[in-house]
């Protein structure tokens, strides 16, 4: 029986020969199968990220250099009050530029601007909420929240890869099986969906699975206090919980079949 160039869908790979990646954008002249995978999770993040953003304007620069530094001290010790993870702490050097306005069209010179940046990392969106109640923002100290994420981010990607790439060996086995035919190699395999003569595009591929990624929470939230508020908001607005994040991983590998059992 000879085989027809097949199309099916599937999950992704953390590790390949270079090889392999290199040959992502072509096909091969002999009979194949082209297969995607996907994999997804959800967790719930672990690290929220705030900035501080500090800013001075005066005629004398060492005023506004003082100004400046006073509230950094001020911040960073209440990123330690408040728990935030010491490795995140970070300050960005001092910058120092003239500041000016505009007056009837004229750009008029009203002093000197000193700023520094801050930022720090929390391990929960309370200690976050903690941090953000006793800061005292204004003109000077202008405070911002940052996208929660997932600390183990990395290492979740790998094992999804890893999953996927489980997936696309056996459907491809068991579609070569259904033509009567077996998986002789892999040709390629690419985390880029390929645009060849098939006319697939990335957004035009089936998930393989329907059903919603499981969530996994290695953190679960504490219990609110009784009378707090339960819609993951303080009374001032800020929140304080997060739902959680889906991570996705796709490849998309050629493998190289013949007829036989």
């Amino acid at each position: 029986m000879k085989l027809l160039h097949a199309l099916l869908l599937s999950s992704t790979l953390a590790m390949v020969a270079p090889n392999a990646w290199a040959q992502a954008n072509t096909i091969p002249s002999q009979p194949h199968l082209l297969v995607k995978g996907d994999a997804a999770r959800q967790v719930m993040p672990d690290r929220f990220g705030v900035s501080v953003h500090l800013v001075s304007v005066d005629l004398k620069t060492e005023s506004a250099r003082r100004r400046v530094q006073a509230n950094g001290r001020q911040v960073i010790a209440l990123f330690k009050r408040n728990g935030a993870l010491a490795d995140s702490v970070k300050a960005e050097n001092l910058q120092v530029s003239p500041q000016t306005r505009y007056k009837d069209g004229t750009s008029v010179f009203v002093g000197i601007s000193v700023s520094q940046s801050l930022q720090a990392t929390f391990a929960d969106g309370a200690s976050l909420q903690r941090f953000l109640g006793d800061l005292q923002a204004s003109q000077e100290v202008q405070v911002s929240t940052q996208r929660p994420t997932y600390s183990a981010e990395a290492t979740l990607r790998a094992e999804l890869k890893a999953e996927a790439a489980a997936q696309t060996r056996e459907s491809a086995k068991g579609l070569a099986a259904a033509y009567g035919a077996k998986v002789i190699g892999l040709y390629s395999i690419s985390d880029v969906a390929p645009d060849f003569a098939y006319g697939v595009q990335a957004g035009q591929w089936s998930r393989a699975q329907d059903a919603p990624p499981p969530v996994k929470n290695l953190s679960p939230p504490k219990p609110a206090p009784v009378g707090a508020p339960q819609d993951g908001f303080s009374d001032s607005g800020e929140v304080i919980a997060s739902g959680p994040i889906t991570y996705t991983e796709n490849v998309y590998a050629i493998f190289l079949i013949q007829d036989g059992p």
